[in-house]
């Protein structure tokens, strides 16, 4: 079963972002990861936010937990850091050289039901794990990265050298033109992408198909394979961001 990729070549999801997902760009483009409410308000009209859409917004962001109130402005909680910080992981993965294995990984436990198997297979495609067949999942072994360990419970990681011809098999198990097609679709549109609100829907996609990047050792991936000038997009992105944020609310 291939990996969980866009069902169209060239396909985008640019979901409209709430003022929830505007709040928390904002607020990790600043260090430390705090604004005054004057601030945040200046911020989101950009992206066409109002004042009281963004205080019904900061009240559920409180409320659940996102942020904590400071002395005149709101602060992102610890919470949101580490998820963000991980999902930052995800989006930069740090890789090592590719000696030809694979790492395998086999579901052992039985007896779950619906719900805990769909989490189970969301949580190892967030691994950018394959499934080769039900139960059994693989990617070639060149990332530096364990496994959770709640799933020593539920897995087995193994090593393994398939028989077949690695390029071939990372062909059957990834839509290689999914991926690529739609990566290339999101470059050209923030090429061309200049309102502020525009620019930020479509990152937001960037991230999320960065998500479901396989980042497999070059020699399997076709010649022009457009991942690394995507991530090179998002990060460029990500600076500039930062910079306007730093600009705006500390001068410099």
């Amino acid at each position: 079963m291939p990996m969980n990729v866009p069902a169209r070549s060239g396909a985008l999801d640019l979901r409209p972002l709430s003022a929830r997902s505007v709040v928390l760009s904002l607020l990790l483009g600043t260090h430390p990861p705090e604004l005054p409410v004057r601030e945040l308000v200046r911020l989101v009209e950009r992206f066409e936010i109002g004042g009281s859409t963004l205080r019904a917004a900061l009240s559920r962001m409180v409320a659940a937990g996102d942020l904590r109130r400071t002395d005149g402005g709101y602060r992102l909680s610890d919470r949101l850091l580490e998820r963000r910080r991980r999902q930052d992981d995800a989006v930069r993965p740090r890789t090592r050289a590719w000696d030809g294995a694979w790492e395998m990984v086999v579901i052992t436990a039985t007896g779950r039901g619906p719900a805990e198997r769909a989490d189970l297979r969301a949580r190892l495609t967030g691994l950018r794990l394959a499934e080769l067949r039900e139960g059994v999942w693989l990617r070639p072994d060149n990332l530096t990265r364990a496994l959770p360990g709640d799933m020593d419970r539920v897995v087995q990681r193994y090593t393994a050298r398939p028989d077949r011809p690695s390029r071939e098999l990372a062909q059957d198990l990834w839509q290689f033109d999914a991926w690529s097609g739609t990566a290339r679709a999101l470059l050209a549109h923030i090429a061309g992408a200049s309102d502020p609100a525009d620019r930020l829907t479509a990152f937001a996609a960037v991230v999320r198909h960065l998500l479901a990047d396989p980042v497999l050792p070059p020699a399997l991936l076709p010649a022009d394979w457009p991942g690394a000038e995507l991530r090179a997009a998002y990060g460029d992105y990500r600076r500039e961001l930062t910079g306007e944020v730093r600009a705006r609310v500390h001068g410099t």
